[in-house]
């Protein structure tokens, strides 16, 4: 939700992105029909409706429809909020929220916060918005020799953070899933994209996710803003406040460069949602998430709720697992979990990055020290290609781009067991997920939702999509400076950290 200096100087760059916001807000004005939701939460009592969200605009649309249209309250939960142009739009999204009496609660973890003090002060100001910021030990309110200092007397609190990505509207209406907010999330960057995946919730399950979210905003760990920025070093004034609230409403409204066909694209918006949310495919569901702080552990270890709920689900295998993860690290007891389901005979097949597609070397050094092993128990890995083939299925804008297509790189969190339950949410397959960072997702227990979930890990794993990791040499298509680093990275002692 934030937005920094040099930013605030840069007002044209991609304000066609900011746009989507602006025409969504005018089309949900004129719009006098319901959505739709109410009659299928009465016939589907205790259960859950569940819509998994592919692509990465379709995701941004229903976020910025879902703000415009709710009524009460937005509650939000991220690890990365960035200080770019989906950052901008989504940050101006609540204000305009806020502005019109719906109440808005805020949790981003410290590690990456990169907004400037005072503009997180004057949206904490606002008295419909409250932000705050989940264990800060790096950025907000901690100067350099103090991050130095906790990184020497608390090294697993400095790394312990909070990985959930959560956006609830009114209490009712939920999207949990793989991605933050910032442009690569949402086919936004033109360097590099992530393929994701997101599931909009409603019904029964969205309560379980309202009292998880409520348990982080009530831990000493989530500290409010104003309370940790110096107000003798910073100070915010009310003309200050109007400042940067008149940039992002100007910021979000500048009309120059709109694309036509996103024009026609927010003008099916609100019949698009209402078909969603009249149609979503309702189950028993299970909400899983952790506790803050994971786990009470002083060392790198301790698994978590989310750790233990998972095992059991996939214990529960009889046929064959299906795994899509940006990273493959397996941790501690993991690789005994794999090895006895293989020898009962389920298959278990892995999609996950290559070296030429992934964005953090560090981890794929960890990786690289277990692939072989991995592929001699069994298991199958397919590593996803820099530009696969179904990018321009899942990118709408690909063929705007004039110049070659950005790399396109798995972040999708997502398991399927035996046809039967999918698992979509911020859990990656490593050491970090099980035991240090918070983590949150949901089993949704639909055989339809489930294989259409199936058919599109198995979608990327096609050879025009990713290598086959048994049969073919993924690392030689890597950049050699790639194949040096992580050749070297190797050899660190660093695996629970990764």
């Amino acid at each position: 939700m934030f937005i920094n200096k040099s930013l605030m100087l840069c007002r044209a760059k991609r304000v066609v992105f900011l746009l989507l916001l602006h025409s969504v807000t005018a089309l949900a004005q004129t719009s006098q029909t319901g959505s739709g939701l109410a009659p299928n939460l009465m016939q589907h009592h205790n259960q859950t409706g569940a819509h998994v969200l592919e692509k990465g605009e379709e995701s941004l649309l229903a976020r910025a429809w879902l703000s415009e249209h709710v009524q009460r309250s937005i509650d939000v939960q991220y690890f990365i909020w960035s200080s770019d142009n989906i950052g901008i739009l989504a940050t101006e999204a609540l204000l305009k929220a806020a502005e019109r009496g719906v109440k808005v609660r805020v949790i981003v973890d410290d590690l990456l916060v990169d907004a400037d003090d005072e503009v997180l002060l004057a949206l904490n100001a606002h008295p419909n918005i409250n932000i705050k910021i989940y264990n800060p030990q790096h950025s907000v309110g901690v100067s350099l020799f103090n991050r130095l200092i906790n990184l020497l007397t608390g090294f697993r609190k400095a790394n312990q953070r909070m990985h959930d990505k959560v956006v609830l509207y009114d209490g009712e209406i939920a999207i949990i899933g793989g991605r933050n907010m910032a442009d690569e999330y949402y086919d936004y960057d033109r360097e590099y994209n992530f393929r994701d995946r997101d599931v909009l919730l409603a019904g029964a399950v969205t309560r379980d996710i309202q009292a998880s979210f409520q348990t982080f905003w009530d831990s000493p760990l989530s500290m409010a803003v104003d309370t940790l920025i110096d107000r003798n070093k910073v100070t915010i004034n009310e003309s200050q406040i109007n400042t940067v609230y008149h940039y992002l409403h100007e910021y979000a409204n500048n009309p120059e460069n709109f694309a036509p066909h996103i024009h026609q694209t927010l003008e099916n918006m609100t019949p698009r949602m209402q078909q969603v949310l009249a149609h979503l495919s309702w189950s028993e569901a299970r909400f899983i998430h952790d506790l803050p702080g994971k786990n009470t552990a002083k060392d790198l270890q301790g698994g978590g709720q989310s750790t233990s709920l998972l095992i059991d689900a996939i214990k529960q295998a009889r046929h064959r697992v299906s795994i899509q993860s940006p990273y493959l690290i397996v941790p501690n007891g993991g690789q005994a979990l794999f090895a006895q389901l293989i020898e009962k005979g389920v298959t278990v097949t892995i999609n996950t990055n290559s070296l030429a597609s992934t964005d953090n070397l560090y981890a794929f050094s960890g990786y690289l020290n277990q692939r072989k092993m991995l592929l001699q128990m069994g298991i199958n890995i397919f590593e996803y290609k820099p530009y696969p083939a179904v990018q321009t299925q899942l990118f709408d804008r690909l063929h705007e781009l004039d110049k070659d297509p950005p790399i396109f790189a798995i972040h999708a969190k997502t398991m399927v067991i035996d046809s039967q339950t999918v698992f979509i949410g911020t859990f990656n397959l490593d050491p970090r997920s099980a035991n240090l960072n918070t983590e949150i997702g949901v089993l949704i227990y639909n055989p339809q939702l489930a294989t259409q979930v199936e058919q599109q890990i198995q979608t990327d794993m096609q050879p025009g999509n990713s290598w086959n990791a048994r049969t073919e040499s993924p690392d030689g298509e890597a950049s050699l400076l790639k194949r040096i680093q992580v050749f070297f990275l190797s050899f660190l002692p660093i695996e629970p950290l990764l």
